[in-house]
């Protein structure tokens, strides 16, 4: 009986295997109508709205899918982009020469019409900000606002207003705005350590004054450095296409979240050419949070000049295959206190702080972020090779200076060596 039983179910899978097959290779849209209405119940019944976003695809309430599309992504994270509108006067004669060379055509600059008179000609720019709190702030680029005179925000909704410079980062070329409205449209943060290379991404801004555009591409390569846009670097590379004006615009994922702000393109004409660059939301939420809280952001110092071991000059300089040359050294600073001399070799750092671990060095890239994060005051133990013998030096970490030059071009022409 038994026997009879299992043959009877064998014979039963062997049939629908049989049917499923011939389906499957005669009508596959059957399959495919079944698998996608299961789906979208499932989506529909863990989260109901009006439209629903699975990495890329989008699909109505009423279970109608449109295939590959951004829709949700642009309708969620567009409101939050603003055009950031920045303007200086230029009343010498010296800055008109400027304003000329600069190809400004005083004649017919809008700037020119809203904000003054022909007796004050203005230099003017035009960015990008994100809404990044219902409180009113703003995160753009520093170069979108550097020396601005007057500031004036433009929603998406088509609200207008003047905004407050809170205070601006060159060293990461970040500013934060605030503007005085109520009902504002607050981007979401993503995390970035969700994010892998190849990964959809949007960017949105204002790309010539042509009015909020939405592109799309993918995340080319994470961390970018030694690249001279800003003292710290650890840029997000997108393929997106992002031109002038698109500055201090959002880099969102499929799903409409913040992974950065846009700063720059590399480009011999001013246009895109697919590689563009974002300044990681990591990055920015620590600048805003310390530009709120003081108005300024306060980093660690100890005053070196450093320099990779395997630039081409130096690669047969060492045995060593890890750390950073120093090449100079600032007199009375806090790394000449401690006895640090050119030549040295930096392999590693180790915070006195709540006895952090050691910290490898590989760049002085590394060395200058784990250096910016500890605390003006505190000590650490700089590990060190001296003439190949290995010496520990203990440093007091001062603050660093504010940066005596101004913001670099968005347009990467030369690449500069970062100082510490």
């Amino acid at each position: 009986m038994l026997k009879r039983l299992w043959l009877l179910f064998a014979q039963a899978v062997t049939a629908l295997l049989a049917v499923f097959f011939i389906v499957a290779t005669l009508k596959p849209e059957w399959i495919y109508a079944v698998t996608k209405r299961t789906s979208i119940a499932s989506e529909a019944n863990i989260k109901s709205a009006p439209l629903l976003s699975l990495r890329g695809f989008s699909c109505n309430s009423d279970h109608s899918c449109k295939g590959m599309s951004y829709a949700y992504a642009a309708e969620k994270a567009a409101p939050s982009v603003v055009k950031v509108f920045s303007s200086t006067e230029a009343t010498t004669p010296k800055a008109l020469m400027v304003l000329k060379k600069q190809g400004q055509d005083l004649l017919f600059d809008p700037f020119f019409e809203a904000y003054g008179s022909r007796k004050k000609p203005q230099s003017a720019h035009l960015g990008s900000g994100v809404i990044v709190s219902g409180k009113g702030y703003i995160l753009t680029d520093a170069h979108v606002v550097n020396g601005a005179d007057h500031i004036e925000v433009i929603l998406a909704d088509g609200r207008q207003t003047p905004a407050k410079l809170i205070g601006t980062d060159a060293e990461t070329d970040l500013s934060v705005l605030k503007i005085d409205l109520e009902h504002l449209p607050v981007i979401h943060f993503g995390e970035l350590k969700d994010v892998r290379i190849g990964d959809v991404a949007l960017a949105i801004g204002n790309p010539f004054g042509v009015g909020q555009t939405v592109t799309m591409g993918i995340i080319s390569a994470l961390g970018r450095n030694d690249l001279g846009i800003s003292t710290f670097e650890n840029l997000i590379q997108t393929d997106a296409p992002i031109n002038p004006g698109n500055s201090g615009g959002a880099l969102v994922d499929v799903q409409g979240n913040l992974l950065g702000i846009n700063t720059a393109i590399y480009s011999r004409s001013g246009g895109s050419l697919g590689i563009g660059f974002a300044i990681p939301i990591s990055t920015a939420s620590e600048v805003l949070k310390s530009i709120i809280a003081t108005g300024t952001v306060t980093r660690g110092w100890i005053g070196v000049e450093l320099q990779n071991i395997y630039s081409e000059q130096n690669h047969t300089a060492t045995i060593n295959p890890s750390g950073v040359i120093v090449s100079g050294v600032l007199q009375h600073g806090p790394a000449a206190k401690a006895g640090v001399a050119t030549g040295d070799l930096i392999i590693g750092i180790t915070p006195h702080t709540k006895k952090l671990s050691r910290k490898t060095v590989i760049s002085h890239n590394q060395l200058l972020e784990l250096v910016a994060h500890m605390q003006p005051g505190s000590k650490a133990t700089l590990h060190l090779l001296r003439k190949n013998k290995p010496l520990n030096l203990t440093v007091t970490i001062g603050r660093r200076p504010a940066p005596q030059r101004g913001t670099q071009s968005t347009e990467i022409e030369e690449m500069e060596e970062d100082e510490d």
